[in-house]
């Protein structure tokens, strides 16, 4: 009977030794609330008492609260992410507002990233001036110059598109890193860099600003910008989106499209297109970035061509 109860002694010792082992912490996300409770629980060395009655039902919800919160860490990563990007030397925006330069302003207030406008007065020719030409070479705006760029150094960086993907790297946002949607983003990216904008700024161009009107001029790229909008009328059909989801390809395409009139198109004529647009422009993001230097504008800022 000694060497029974002994054993059974050992045995239920041998349990509360197991039961006095410190949880393994739960892989999560850096940073998250959830991870640090679950490190420091790990370096206890004894268990808690058991709880019964109230005490367990608060244990329990807890727990619950928990796993919550580790449901949230892509959310928290993303949060930290901004916050720390909130932190650094503000990006420097050399800009205009024009489609090319909105698509900046728009990008930079949808991603929440810190920046200070450096305004290029391209009616008076600023675009030009030898220190721009520094950071733009092809002396169009827009440009940046980020102070914490790679490695914590500086980075000049010209010609909207590339600013746009520079921008998602960097924050994380609108850039699809899965392959698929990447390529079909920087399709429709390059589409609007190589088609739809060369191509509705001359429309706009030769039909309100050109010193005479050349009816060939006029006609052609009238014509050109009617099929481009076709095009993306098709693609906007069974999506919301060009990509599908929001990305920097939405961003590059709007500021063309709101000057529709001035190219000599209807929207009426592209429902998808038209609902596009209404999305676009209901985005807090889009509206407050088509608002920054809205007092710059002058009368005849496309008379040159420079977009």
């Amino acid at each position: 009977m000694a060497r029974a109860a002994a054993s059974s002694a050992g045995k239920r010792k041998s349990r509360s030794t197991a039961a006095a082992k410190p949880p393994r912490p739960t892989k999560s996300h850096e940073g998250t609330g959830a991870a640090l409770t679950l490190k420091a629980a790990g370096k206890k060395k004894q268990a808690e008492p058991k709880k019964t009655g109230a005490a367990a039902k608060a244990a329990a919800a807890k727990g619950v609260a928990v796993k919550a919160d580790l449901g949230k860490g892509t959310a928290t990563a993303a949060r930290e992410r901004g916050a720390k990007l909130k932190s650094t030397k503000p990006i420097e925006v050399y800009y205009w507002p024009t489609p090319n330069g909105w698509k900046v302003s728009i990008m930079l207030e949808e991603c929440g990233l810190p920046y200070v406008l450096k305004p290029v007065n391209i009616e008076r020719g600023e675009q030009d001036d030898a220190d721009f030409l520094k950071l733009s070479p092809n002396g169009r705006i827009p440009a940046i110059l980020d102070p914490a760029g790679p490695g914590g150094k500086a980075l000049a960086i010209f010609e909207s598109g590339a600013i746009l993907q520079y921008l998602g790297r960097k924050s994380g946002r609108f850039y699809p890193k899965d392959e698929r949607l990447r390529c079909e983003t920087e399709q429709w990216l390059f589409w609007q860099m190589s088609s739809l904008g060369p191509m509705a700024g001359q429309a706009q161009h030769f039909r309100n600003f050109a010193p005479e009107k050349i009816a060939y001029a006029v006609e052609r790229y009238t014509h050109e910008v009617h099929r481009l909008y076709s095009v993306m009328a098709r693609r906007l059909q069974d999506r919301d989106f060009l990509a599908g989801p929001f990305t920097i390809a939405d961003i590059a395409c709007v500021g063309w499209i709101m000057r529709h009139q001035m190219q000599g198109q209807s929207l009426e004529e592209f429902p998808a297109l038209k609902a596009w647009h209404a999305r676009m422009l209901a985005r807090p993001g889009v509206q407050r970035g088509l608002a920054v230097g809205a007092d710059l504008r002058g009368v005849n800022l496309d008379a040159r061509g420079r977009l």
